[in-house]
């Protein structure tokens, strides 16, 4: 398993997490998981709850996820998510023809019936609000994509994936959110960019390159224009 570290302080830990890996065991006794990579890699992992594993992405989502190294940055960077401090990026590619700038502000629920853990939109729901922006439109085979930056303002389960699963344009990839599959077998999105204001004042900002098997995706678009 090949896990990149981006950012490291006494502190916190950023790494640059690959597709397929699922992010916290949930009591299982997961082999396969970035919670048990840390717990075997790192002293400092085995005494904090969750190996101090800040936030979660999909298993399907590659890029930038954020651990404490210690339970006091564990709590402050938790209230930093929860307090909606932390600047979160994304890029996705969507199917559909996706308008220039925009944003959804809609409440997610867990749906109650079909697949397992997927959510939709719904009243009583939690609060979502993701913010998006145009970067580039492709046509490819009739269809029409579009690589969008997002940022997310919440930060729910699937947020994005259902976000624009309910707009009509899933993401690409996204079998359980609707997404077409012949272009790749993952839903095609990435955490670019993490930001926060450290304990001491400073600054902080983490980039991610976008993951190869999504650049191959564009690469494909860019050739049969």
């Amino acid at each position: 398993m090949i896990i990149k570290v981006k950012f490291e302080n006494k502190n916190v830990l950023i790494l640059d997490k690959p597709w397929g890996l699922v992010v916290t065991n949930e009591g299982r006794n997961e082999q396969n998981s970035v919670e048990t990579y840390l717990s075997g890699k790192y002293d400092w992992a085995k005494k904090i709850d969750r190996s101090g594993i800040v936030h979660r992405l999909d298993k399907g989502t590659s890029g930038l996820l954020m651990v404490a190294k210690n339970e006091k940055y564990l709590k402050y960077l938790k209230k930093m998510f929860k307090d909606r401090l932390v600047y979160k990026e994304y890029e996705a590619l969507i199917g559909g023809d996706v308008s220039f700038v925009g944003e959804i502000k809609a409440p997610l629920i867990r749906k109650k019936y079909g697949v397992w853990g997927k959510r939709q939109v719904g009243i009583g729901g939690k609060e979502a609000w993701t913010v998006f922006e145009l970067i580039k439109k492709y046509s490819y085979q009739g269809k029409k994509y579009c690589l969008v930056k997002i940022v997310l303002k919440t930060g729910r389960t699937h947020q994005i994936r259902a976000h624009f699963s309910y707009l009509g344009w899933p993401l690409v990839g996204d079998r359980q959110y609707g997404g077409e599959m012949k272009l790749i077998n993952r839903p095609f999105l990435h955490a670019k960019i993490l930001e926060f204001v450290d304990m001491d004042k400073k600054n902080v900002k983490v980039e991610s390159e976008m993951a190869y098997d999504l650049s191959k995706v564009l690469g494909e678009l860019e050739k049969n224009k």
